[in-house]
């Protein structure tokens, strides 16, 4: 399947030229390590050596498969934030192999799954991990190249594994005698909180341009360098297991710019983010949001030692992969008034889709200006539907898509249909073509709840509930209901030094939501579940609203 833009290009050959036009300066910045693009170059040419030399890489080009095979070998990143999750995805595409994302929070049995359902050939993994991949080891006979990275853990080298920078010493620093293809795999799978995790496969030339935006015109690898004057010094707070963080790390690679990891990478450290802001003098940070939002917010509002931070270098903050609310937003705005403040609204299986900005004028949520490419197509699948039409659909977008989902050809057709002769990607957002081209999103199909007879979006109730300065944290889940069918439940974090009862929550969230979306019963927790990367895990959510009353 080939992309639709005027040439064809391989993220590792965009990102070697971006790297020859500007060697010296700062590429990747962890703990206090500063890796200039000429050395990023080598280590990962050096890595690429590695696994080539491993007899990793290309058996069966793309032309000859279909949407959900991959005729590649499989590195799994099984790694903290750091420069070797970046190097391993950057050198594995070098070698022509597939990189994959591993949720680090697996127990055995979920990462089992994971690395079969991936068929992977590698793995690089920080020693604090190796404990839980050693349990399945056993059952892994396709895993046959192993690189450890130390960490604090001080866990012993796995038997038959290589120190990742014994490998890199030892390998070739020379470009790999390879031929690098736009054709070869960007994988990503999905984080599995409302289903077993999925690796969506694009090819890499259409992921550079619609999940890391790189530019859609550029017709020679010379105009991809000239593209690259932005020089932003960004930092990612989500783990790089998360789509976000990688997403905006090659964003600001191919823009020219530093990315830049924090120190404290086995949990969010709000004093670690804003003070490596106001060091560096940082100007873009992503987080993921609400969940990172309030942290960030209350060191804001009580500096660790009673200092205020100097931010005025930070001038864009975006939220991706969950919404941030609009109470969140106007906070950040009163500590930072020229701060911009960006939703990005994308997918695994879509890439970027659409965003909005909030200013010191005035922030919302849950709105979207529909973009080309996208549109929203009604609930039967049958038609696009035009702005102004009542009906709540499907936001759907077109052009360049992942190929499909690996292994599962049904799940990629249900995913990727033909509509009109147009394949479009349908990542499951249910959403309102409002008149004037606006996009009201209405939440994942898949944490709707059917309650007498009405579909009501968990993500619509939980906003509505966070609307009280009293919340901390929110997940709504739907739980059997006799005389509903389902019925809503709200699962609440109180914020320290407040006073909240459900009256007072359920008149808050009526004055955002109609009466029969009000939560049935709410029950107050001391720590919503979360992923690492901040989104719900709406399994556990279902569990506990289905506990008994104490």
């Amino acid at each position: 399947m080939s992309g639709l833009g005027p040439a064809e290009f391989s993220l590792a050959e965009v990102h070697e030229a971006i790297a020859a036009s500007r060697p010296d300066d700062d590429c990747l910045v962890f703990r206090g390590r500063r890796i200039t693009w000429a050395e990023l170059t080598e280590r990962t040419r050096r890595l690429a050596n590695h696994l080539i030399g491993c007899g990793l890489g290309v058996h069966t080009e793309r032309t000859e498969l279909a949407g959900h095979e991959s005729g590649q070998d499989h590195l799994a990143i099984y790694l903290h934030n750091g420069n070797e999750y970046l190097e391993a995805m950057l050198g594995a595409l070098k070698a022509r192999v597939a990189s994959l994302n591993v949720n680090y929070r697996y127990v055995a049995e979920e990462l089992l799954y994971l690395l079969n359902d991936s068929n992977a050939s590698a793995v690089v993994v920080h020693s604090a991990f190796t404990p839980t991949l050693a349990e399945v080891l056993p059952r892994l006979p396709n895993l046959r190249v192993i690189l450890q990275v130390p960490d604090a853990s001080g866990h012993p080298l796995l038997p038959g594994a290589i120190w990742y920078e014994d490998a890199l010493a030892a390998a070739s620093p020379d470009r790999p005698a390879v031929e690098w293809s736009p054709d070869d795999l960007y994988m990503l799978y999905t984080g599995g909180t409302t289903g077993m995790p999925k690796g969506v496969m694009w090819r890499n030339g259409d992921a550079m341009v619609e999940c890391f935006g790189g530019s859609k015109t550029a017709a020679s690898i010379d105009e991809f360098v000239a593209a690259s004057t932005a020089a932003n010094k960004a930092l990612l707070a989500p783990p790089f297991m998360h789509g976000a963080g990688h997403w905006m790390s090659f964003l600001t690679w191919l823009g020219g710019g530093t990315v830049f990891v924090q120190s404290i990478t086995d949990r969010l450290d709000p004093v670690d983010i804003w003070s490596l802001i106001e060091r560096e003098q940082i100007n873009f940070l992503l987080i993921v949001g609400d969940a990172f939002a309030r942290p960030l917010l209350d060191e804001l509002d009580s500096p660790t030692g009673g200092r205020a931070y100097d931010l005025a270098s930070l001038n864009v903050l975006l939220s991706g992969g969950a919404p941030l609310s609009a109470n969140l937003k106007d906070e950040f705005l009163a500590h930072l008034p020229t701060l911009m403040i960006v939703d990005g609204l994308g997918s695994s299986e879509a890439g970027g889709q659409v965003s909005q900005v909030s200013t010191g004028g005035g922030a919302t949520t849950g709105t979207f200006e529909i973009t080309p490419g996208n549109v929203v197509l009604s609930a039967a699948l049958d038609r696009v539907l035009e702005a102004g039409d009542p009906e709540i659909g499907w936001l759907a977008k077109t052009g360049r898509l992942a190929l499909g989902y690996l292994g599962d050809a049904a799940k990629t057709a249900r995913t990727y249909p033909v509509v009109d002769g147009v394949r479009y990607a349908i990542p499951g957002d249910r959403a309102r073509l409002l008149e004037g081209g606006i996009v009201e999103l209405h939440g994942r199909d898949s944490v709707t709840i059917n309650s007498g007879g009405e579909k009501i979006f968990a993500e619509e109730v939980e906003a509505a509930i966070k609307s009280h300065p009293g919340v901390y944290d929110c997940v709504v889940a739907g739980r059997p209901s006799e005389r509903w069918g389902n019925e809503v439940v709200a699962i609440v974090r109180i914020r320290d030094g407040h006073d909240v009862d459900d009256e007072a929550l359920r008149a808050a969230a009526a004055q955002h939501i109609a009466r029969y979306k009000l939560p049935k019963e709410i029950r107050y927790v001391d720590e919503i579940v979360r992923s690492p990367s901040g989104k719900a895990d709406y399994r556990w959510a279902k569990q506990v609203a289905a506990e008994p009353v104490a």
